[in-house]
Order: C-alpha cells, then sequence, then structure tokens
C-alpha cells in the first residue's frame, strides 16, 4: 500500500504534510493541518493517471463521442459498474452526462420541479445541495415523516457529512412514503464505493427504478474532483423525454479528460481503492479510538464531530491550527459539529486528533445517524 501515500513536506519544523497544491492545501497556512474539503491526500491511482497520459500524448481533437449526451464510453462503463458491483441493470440509455453532480442536481430541479415547489431532504446536508435549493427558489423540508406536500426527495446514500448508509428495509419503508406522495427521488450515490463492511450499498433505483434518478461519479472514491465528470442515471421516462425537448447545448456536458479518468476509475483502478480502503478503515477507527462514543461512519472519509458549540471551526484553526469544516454551514443540525477529512497518512491524522483533543473536549456522545423517515 505504499503508493497511497505520497510524497510529502512540513508543515513546520517537525511535522510532514502532503506536496499538493489544491483547493485543500491552498487555503491552509503553513503551520495548518488541512482536513476539511473531501480531498484525500493520496497520489492518483496509477491506472487513472496512464490512461491520461495516453490520451495527452494522442488525439485531443473531439472525441468519437463529441454529440454524444452520454459521453459513449462513460455509460457503458457505468452500467457494467453498477450491475457487478451492486446488482442493479441500469439502462445505458438513460444515462446523461454532466460536468459535476452540483450541476445536474440544478438541471433535474429546474426541468422537474417549480420555484417555490417543497424539496425534502435529510438534514444537516451538504452545502452546495443546500445552496442549491436556496438559489433555485425551492422549499428546504428536512422532517422526512411529513411528504404530503413535497413534490421532490434528494436522497443522499451514503450520507455526507454522517457517513450513515441505510439499510435495504430503510429504503424500502422511504420507497413506500415516495409511492404514497407521488414523489421524484434525486438519489445522490457519489460515496457508494466507499462503504465499509458490513454496511451495503443499495442503489434507490434497484428499488424504484421509474422515480428515480442517480447521480454518481468516480470523483469521491478516486479522489478526482478537478476532472469535472458526472453523470446522472435518468429513471423516469418523462425526466428523459423533457431534457431531450431542451437546447442541446443548453447544459453542456463532460470532457475528454474527465471520461478518460472516470473509465480508467471504474475499469481499471479497483486494487487502488481496496488499498485506500484499508488505509480509510484503518484511520476512521483510530478516530473511534481516540473520541469517545464516536461512532466511526458505515461509508466515507469524513468524521462527524460532535465539539459541543457553535463556531469551533474557527477556533479549531485559530488555536489548534487545523482547518476544518464548520457544521453550522451543513444546515439544521449542524451547528455544534465540525466534519473532519480523515483520507490522509496516520501520522498527519494522529496530529489532527492530538491538536483538537487539546483545544476542545469533545462530548462522549454518539454521532447522530439521520434516520430515512425523520430526518434526524
Amino acid at each position: 500500500m505504499s503508493h497511497i501515500l505520497g510524497d510529502t513536506d512540513r508543515v513546520d519544523d517537525t511535522f510532514p504534510r502532503p506536496t499538493k497544491d489544491g483547493l485543500k492545501w491552498a487555503n491552509a497556512g503553513p503551520d495548518v493541518i488541512a482536513c476539511w474539503i473531501a480531498d484525500m491526500d493520496f497520489p492518483t491511482a496509477p491506472a487513472i493517471v496512464e490512461a491520461l497520459q495516453r490520451r495527452a500524448r494522442g488525439d485531443l481533437g473531439y472525441p468519437a463521442w463529441a454529440a454524444d449526451p452520454q459521453a459513449g464510453p462513460l455509460a457503458e462503463a457505468f452500467t457494467e459498474r453498477m450491475l457487478v458491483r451492486y446488482g442493479w441493470a441500469a439502462d445505458p440509455s438513460a444515462v446523461r452526462a454532466f460536468s459535476d453532480l452540483n450541476q445536474a442536481l440544478q438541471v433535474v430541479l429546474h426541468i422537474a420541479t417549480d420555484p417555490g415547489d417543497t424539496v425534502a431532504m435529510h438534514a444537516p446536508a451538504y452545502p452546495p445541495f443546500l445552496g442549491t435549493l436556496e438559489e433555485m427558489g425551492r422549499v428546504l423540508r428536512t422532517d422526512l415523516s411529513d411528504l404530503a406536500d413535497c413534490r421532490a426527495l434528494v436522497l443522499v446514500n451514503p450520507h455526507n457529512p454522517t457517513g450513515r448508509v441505510f439499510t435495504r428495509s430503510e429504503l424500502a419503508a422511504l420507497a413506500e412514503q415516495v409511492e404514497r406522495h407521488d414523489l421524484l427521488v434525486v438519489s445522490d450515490e457519489v460515496h457508494a464505493d466507499l462503504v465499509y463492511s458490513p454496511a451495503e450499498h443499495i442503489p434507490f433505483a434497484s428499488i424504484l427504478p421509474e422515480r428515480t434518478i442517480t447521480l454518481t461519479s468516480a470523483t469521491k472514491a478516486f479522489n478526482l474532483g478537478g476532472v469535472r465528470c458526472a453523470l446522472a442515471h435518468l429513471g423516469p421516462p418523462r425526466i428523459r423525454e423533457t431534457l431531450r425537448s431542451h437546447p442541446s447545448f443548453l447544459y453542456g456536458g463532460a470532457n475528454v479528460f474527465g471520461v478518460e479518468a472516470t473509465v480508467a476509475a471504474w475499469k481499471h483502478a479497483d486494487g487502488w481503492l481496496s488499498d485506500t480502503m484499508t488505509v480509510l478503515d484503518r484511520n476512521r477507527q483510530l478516530i473511534a479510538s481516540r473520541v469517545p462514543g464516536y461512532v466511526a461512519p458505515d461509508a466515507t472519509y469524513l468524521a462527524w464531530l460532535d465539539v459541543g458549540r457553535p463556531g469551533m471551526a474557527e477556533v479549531l484553526e485559530r488555536e489548534a491550527r487545523i482547518l476544518v469544516s464548520d457544521g453550522a454551514t451543513f444546515g439544521p443540525g449542524g451547528e455544534r459539529f465540525v466534519r473532519v477529512n480523515f483520507a490522509t497518512s496516520a501520522e498527519i491524522l494522529t496530529e489532527v486528533l492530538d491538536r483538537l483533543t487539546r483545544v476542545c473536549a469533545i462530548p462522549a456522545a454518539t454521532s447522530p445517524r439521520p434516520e430515512p423517515l425523520t430526518g434526524r
């Protein structure tokens, strides 16, 4: 697993930091450890690097699939992965490529809902999704026991920020509510490949195929946030038809490097992913051993920590010199929390925990785990 841990520099005179120049570390001062945005500190999988190098040395003109909204090989790689890993026979003709998940969500909400419509979603929630609902004039409903006047449900499974993976029985109960209230489901499953045994990811579209739009990409599991490539599997026929009726260039699409990287990830980089999951599993258990009452997540590389009171993200940056995500940005229920990215070396994570626990006393209480029908 040595290829998982990359080159390092120094955080200060005694401590190493990754030699990365992306957003995660660019915002951190020379003595600050960055553990906020969902980027890993690990090098890119060799199979992905090789695929991008081959493309860069070859043809950078218009790809053969340039006019294909499915982005050519992307749909085939996606449907093969869904069948092999999750037993879901996705329809390749229902796939549409996008630049990222946020764009895909906005497009779907634009064509399927109207300003003023109520959209249900668990809270705390991924901040860009909250921002999308606000920007688009949709009304957020976080109490999922009351879906009567909702138009759509945004399901994030595995859940960000808590790392919860919903069980089949929980998803089946949610599906009953969806059917009863005639809802469209937009299911963000971008963390599906980051599930730890014995938890199991179940695509919601395998339960309600004609009501579900699945959003996913390789960006989280394979650390490819900068390649700008995602897709939507448009289960409802009316959504597919509506999208086809819109101007063909209006919503953009994937680029050649994004497609190359994604296909290489899904077809050739599972060895790298397996090694990475071993490191991440070790790290989540390390946090559980250091933080009283902390429940290790079922999935993701994100720890959702109750630090006792609001405003602690700023305190931790100032006094502990660690950069974390402020739970308040995740909406209702997140005010007392911070989100910590643990996709890093054991040495860096140990230092993060040392600094964090010196500055704040974390309450000995379990992390909240949202329930499908309560949003709590």
